[in-house]
């Protein structure tokens, strides 16, 4: 049946029809066609040829696989049927309505059509990350970079406590502030050019010193306004306010901390540091390296990988200092990262996960010493800030410090034997990765590991089993579910619910195609290249990947700006229609590939 009124007027509030004009709005209602579900009733079948692209008005719609496992519950204003659709594939999921339901249907020549003529259209069905222009420090925005907590004094206070103030924190500039706002700034220059050459009183008030209506920018002008606006007006302080109110400062001090952070720039303290304390200096600036890097447009596999780079290094410095105070090492010996150190995934949130490999010339007598090094890197990462591991999980835990034979026969038990803490801590170890020490000691190992645990079909069968306790949260509320109770209520896991169900297939992949590889991106794209992955479906799952991963970096970020801790819990209310609809997407895409591999047709996808 056409359209009626009320139902065009609905589709003009959809996303990304709304940003088409009232004449393009009045073609593309007359082009659809609205229908009517009965519960139970379907909108295509697996298998059937995608003809139409479908948005929901009223009612709710499931979508389950080929074999009838649920993929999502959809809700009013979602859409669905276009993936198939925009490949000129048959349908690989069934839509089916659970209740009364509404639906505008929408020609597949339509749709091709609007997304031909119109560039936001064309955004919204592109599923993949969008493209970010790799800028430097002079494009980003003012609030990447501003001290958020910027000393302030009332007008009223004297100049002898703005001064106190000062040297307290070893700052040059003080902003003075009331409830109204900004009302001025105080500088060294100030207090000598006023007080110390003009003497003027030190318990006078500092409004009789300050700089009164100084020149300000606000959050979303660049670093380069900045820098236009010193050279300009020779100054060295620029507040940052909006509306009147006081929201950080940019001093010369910062642009050139900022000139000079980089991950090298860490790497190069770190590798130096002649302790730990003037390594936790280095690695507290890690959350703004990532705000800097995540700003500039990098991408998250970049992201990740600079900053796994200086907890690289902190452990090669640790190790290096724990063997200057104990002396060389009595038997060789190799220190591995598991976990996202290992798969080089480290974000603004990371514990450590790491163990030992001994030499199998090691005795007893070896055994003090190899405790009080792994003891020292552990206590040192913990206190540079990567912190312990709940499930102690490290080297310093005996379990994790044991000759090459012992671990020869944990992965060979494992395997033989894939209880549920065997497949747990198999999970853990298939991402070790070598960090310091002998190399070689691990080469072998993990050639044979991988062979075993191809070959042994129960083992891979719990694995994938294993694999599959991660969910992607897909549920009513627009498409996703978040967390029901507890401090992250109403929240997504970006982390568990997010990132791990990928970081779990490409460790199945991984192991069915005994690919090396530890990083989850390098998973994916060598299962592709080697066929236990299908392009088709490697593709969708890339570029899922990237977008969730993305969207938990950027959400990171933004806490930083914030002056918050970074965490994984990302409340969806922050997200816009499009995002919202992107990342439910994403995890379809994810949710799909699950029931593929555990549905026991394999990985292909």
């Amino acid at each position: 049946m056409p359209l009626a009124p009320v139902h065009a007027q609905f589709l003009a509030s959809v996303h990304p029809y709304d940003t088409l004009s009232e004449g393009d709005l009045a073609a593309l209602a007359a082009a659809c066609a609205a229908r009517r579900l009965l519960p139970g009733e379907t909108a295509f079948a697996a298998g059937d040829i995608a003809a139409e692209l479908f948005v929901i008005v009223s009612g709710q719609i499931e979508v389950v696989d080929a074999d009838g496992n649920p993929i999502s519950i959809l809700g009013v204003r979602n859409s669905f049927g276009e993936r198939a659709l925009l490949r000129g594939e048959a349908h690989t999921r069934t839509a089916t309505a659970t209740e009364d339901a509404t639906l505008i249907a929408m020609p597949a020549a339509t749709l091709r059509a609007l997304i031909e003529a119109h560039p936001p259209v064309a955004r919204f069905f592109d599923r993949r990350p969008a493209p970010r222009p790799r800028d430097d420090l002079a494009t980003l925005d003012v609030a990447s970079l501003m001290t958020r907590t910027p000393e302030t004094c009332t007008p009223e206070d004297t100049i002898r406590h703005a001064a106190e103030r000062m040297q307290a924190r070893r700052i040059s500039s003080i902003c003075v502030a009331d409830a109204t706002g900004l009302r001025g700034i105080v500088t060294l220059r100030d207090m000598n050019a006023r007080v110390v050459v003009e003497g003027r009183d030190p318990q006078a008030p500092v409004a009789s010193i300050m700089t009164e209506a100084p020149l300000t920018l606000p959050p979303r002008a660049l670093v380069t306004d900045v820098l236009h606006l010193m050279v300009e007006r020779g100054i060295g302080h620029v507040p940052i306010t909006e509306n009147g109110k006081l929201l950080g400062i940019v001093t010369q001090t910062d642009l050139t901390r900022a000139q000079a952070l980089s991950s090298a720039d860490l790497v190069r303290r770190v590798a130096r540091a002649a302790d730990t304390a003037e390594m936790a200096r280095a690695t507290a600036e890690i959350p703004q390296l990532l705000v800097q890097l995540i700003d500039g447009g990098n991408r998250h596999e970049v992201v990740t990988r600079l900053i796994t780079d200086i907890a690289d290094t902190a452990t090669r410095r640790l190790l290096a200092l724990a063997e200057a105070e104990l002396g060389p090492p009595p038997v060789p010996y190799l220190w591995l990262a598991c976990g996202s150190q290992g798969r080089q995934e480290q974000t603004g949130v990371s514990d450590q996960d790491n163990c030992m490999i001994l030499s199998d010339a090691a005795t007893e007598a070896h055994t003090p010493y190899f405790e009080a090094l792994a003891r020292i890197v552990c206590d040192g990462l913990n206190a540079i800030g990567y912190v312990y591991c709940p499930g102690d999980m490290m080297a310093s835990n005996p379990r994790w410090r044991q000759p090459l034979s012992v671990w020869r026969d944990y992965f060979r038990r494992w395997i033989a034997k894939p209880d549920p803490e065997a497949q747990m801590l198999a999970s853990v170890m298939f991402d070790l990765r070598p960090i310091g020490g002998d190399a070689r000691l691990f080469s072998d190992l993990q050639a044979d590991t991988l062979a075993r645990a191809s070959a042994n079909s129960i083992f891979v069968a719990h694995m994938v089993s294993n694999s599959l306790k991660h969910h992607p949260p897909l549920g009513l509320l627009r498409g996703l579910a978040t967390i029901r109770a507890g401090e992250h209520r109403n929240r997504l896991d970006l982390k568990h619910n997010g990132v791990v169900p990928v970081v779990d297939l490409g460790r199945i992949y991984a192991l069915t195609g005994q690919l090396e590889p530890v990083n989850t991106r390098a998973r994916l794209e060598a299962a592709m290249a080697k066929g236990v992955l299908s392009r088709s479906g490697g593709a969708d799952l890339l570029d899922a990947y990237d977008l969730i991963a993305t969207a938990r970096l950027e959400h990171q970020s933004t806490q930083i700006k914030d002056g918050d801790a970074p965490t994984n819990y990302l409340d969806p209310a922050e997200l816009s229609d499009f995002e919202r609809s992107h990342l439910r997407d994403a995890f379809v895409v994810v949710k799909t590939m699950q029931s593929a591999i555990g549905s026991g047709k394999g990985a292909l996808g």
